[in-house]
C-alpha cells in the first residue's frame, strides 16, 4: 500500500537551499560516482523530517550498462541516496557525535515508477525513532509528484575516519 507523502512534494520550494553541495560534502564522506546527495532544501529539526534531491544526468556512472538504451536509476541508488540524506540530518541535527549513519537496513521497501537521467529525483526523510545508537526513518522518493519509491530506513552509527587514496 502507498503511504501518505510526508511532505506534499508540490509545496517543496527547490530555490531555499538549505545544504548546498560544498555543506553536505563537508558532513557526509561519499565521493565521486557514489556521491548520491546534491542538496538539502528542507529540514525541520523539531519534526525530522528533511528533503534532499539528486539531479540525474546522462554522466551517472550507471547509464551507460544498466539496460543500456533504456537507463533506468538502479532501485539500490534510489535506497543508497535516501540513506545519504538521512545520515547528512543525524550529522547536522547532531544526534552523534564523530561518527557517521551506517545503513543498517532497508525495509518495506516498494518501487513504484522509472527514474531516468534528466529527472530530479526528490529524496524526504523523516526520523521515526532517533537516538545515539539507533535511527530509523521513513523514505520516500518522487519524480514531481510521482512517488517513485518507499521505505524504512534503519542506520547504525559507524565510525568516521579519513582514508586515504592509493
Amino acid at each position: 500500500m502507498r503511504p501518505e507523502p510526508i511532505l506534499d512534494p508540490s509545496t517543496i520550494d527547490f530555490s531555499q537551499c538549505v545544504a548546498d553541495l560544498a555543506t553536505i560534502q563537508s558532513i557526509n564522506p561519499h565521493r565521486y560516482e557514489f556521491q548520491q546527495l546534491d542538496a538539502v532544501v528542507y529540514l525541520d529539526i523539531t519534526t525530522h523530517i528533511l528533503v534532499g534531491y539528486k539531479d540525474l544526468s546522462l554522466n551517472e556512472f550507471w547509464v551507460r550498462g544498466h539496460m543500456p538504451g533504456y537507463p533506468v536509476m538502479p532501485g539500490v541508488l534510489m535506497c543508497e541516496a535516501a540513506a545519504q540524506l538521512c545520515s547528512f540530518y543525524t550529522t547536522y541535527a547532531r544526534v552523534i557525535d564523530n561518527k557517521i549513519l551506517g545503513l543498517g537496513g532497508f525495509d518495506e521497501c516498494a518501487f513504484r515508477a522509472q527514474v531516468k537521467p534528466g529527472d530530479r529525483l526528490t529524496l524526504m526523510a523523516k526520523g521515526v525513532k532517533i537516538s545515539r545508537r539507533q535511527c530509523i526513518y521513513d523514505v520516500q522518493g518522487f519524480v514531481g509528484t510521482t512517488m517513485v519509491f518507499h521505505g524504512k530506513i534503519n542506520g547504525m552509527p559507524i565510525a568516521s575516519r579519513e582514508v586515504t587514496e592509493s
